[in-house]
């Protein structure tokens, strides 16, 4: 039996940009399917059970925020958010509400691609996020000692470093949020209080990369959040 496509659903008002979007993944094997809103993305996936879903933020009747709001409520289907530039509230809106990763518009081709390719190969982490160990790329961390190894190296992290990174192991390759690293590791009343992110990314930086001054593990989302990388290599 022929192994079944990868299904792509592209949600986007703009005729221009779901032709290109079809015609480019089509040619790489993917099974497209198209909305023109969040509101017909929704019934679309009632019948139709894509592998990721690809939309733009400003549309009619159903934006792109409310409807990764409606989709992560049912389903842990990737979802990367379709952006302008200089659109950031929103795309941070979409983001805490559950998406996965954005691409700025206009955007080349390749690194659509990229995007597309490693949201439906992330999935989950090597183990459960429950379990102890939680083995990702270049990681072992276990959560029951409160060890961390990074390429064989013992990295001593305190007890809120060891936290942050725990969250972001748990997450590889998605983009994480200011907003969402700040209520899950420091608690919800500590939501705008950036300075303390600031301060113990820059500590788990030096720790896990104690002689490279470029961050390839952790890095930085322009007003945004973050990334957790764990193999050290910075998707393009």
């Amino acid at each position: 039996m022929a192994e079944e496509k990868p299904k792509i659903l592209v949600v986007d008002d703009e005729p221009q940009i779901t032709r290109v979007l079809k015609t480019t993944l089509s040619a790489q094997g993917y099974a497209i399917r198209i909305a023109s809103d969040g509101l017909e993305a929704v019934g679309a996936m009632e019948g139709w059970s894509p592998n990721l879903l690809l939309t733009d933020l400003k549309m009619p009747r159903m934006d792109g925020v409310e409807l990764t709001r409606r989709v992560r409520a049912k389903s842990a289907v990737p979802i990367i958010i379709l952006s302008v530039r200089g659109d950031e509230q929103s795309k941070v809106a979409a983001l805490d509400a559950g998406a996965d990763d954005y691409i700025t518009k206009p955007f080349a081709v390749n690194e659509l691609l990229a995007r597309v390719r490693a949201a439906l190969r992330r999935g989950v982490p090597t183990t459960d996020s429950a379990a102890s160990t939680i083995e990702v790329g270049d990681f072992r961390v276990d959560t029951e000692s409160h060890s961390v190894q990074v390429k064989g190296r013992e990295v001593k992290l305190t007890p809120k470093e060891f936290d942050l990174l725990v969250y972001l192991a748990q997450r590889p390759g998605k983009v994480i949020t200011h907003r969402a690293l700040l209520a899950n590791v420091w608690g919800e009343n500590s939501t705008e209080s950036s300075e303390y992110l600031h301060v113990f990314v820059g500590h788990l930086r030096k720790k896990l990369q104690p002689d490279d001054n470029s961050p390839r593990y952790v890095t930085t989302e322009p007003w945004v959040g973050y990334r957790f990388n764990p193999s050290g290599e910075q998707l393009t």
